[in-house]
């Protein structure tokens, strides 16, 4: 599985990280994150170049408002306040996935997958909403 690497497709204007079009997962353990990506790939029938692997430094550089500030900068909608809540889970260890998820079908596949080990926090990208999944 290869390493998450965003592109500028996957930027607001601003800057802010908002993958349209994908989930990211955050688990506590990075042996569930991994076993989940096989499975997703093997039982859930996601293309294996779709299932990228987020590691906690990744989450901190790419992902993170503003890094190791000490005063958050503030953000207009909710991507602000998410990316911060992966900043946070980051610090603490939690490995995740960005999986490419164009449908409702394929998100809950992809749950469906997912929920058979704790997951920290997952959110699925959409044209201006971000869903939290459960």
């Amino acid at each position: 599985m290869r390493e998450f690497v965003p592109d500028e497709k996957m930027r607001t204007m601003s800057g802010t990280f908002y993958p349209t079009g994908h989930v990211v997962i955050l688990f506590p353990e990075k042996a569930d994150a991994e076993r989940t990506a096989e499975s997703l790939v093997a039982d859930g029938g996601f293309p294996a170049d779709q299932v990228t692997s987020l590691t906690p430094a990744t989450v901190l550089r790419e992902i993170a408002p503003h890094g190791d500030a000490d005063i958050p900068l503030p953000s207009v909608g909710t991507e602000g306040a998410t990316a911060r809540s992966f900043e946070t889970l980051a610090r603490q260890g939690h490995h995740g996935l960005v999986v490419v998820s164009d449908s409702r079908e394929d998100t809950e596949r992809l749950m469906t997958i997912a929920r058979r080990v704790p997951f920290s926090l997952a959110q699925r990208y959409r044209t201006l909403v971000i869903e939290d999944l459960e």
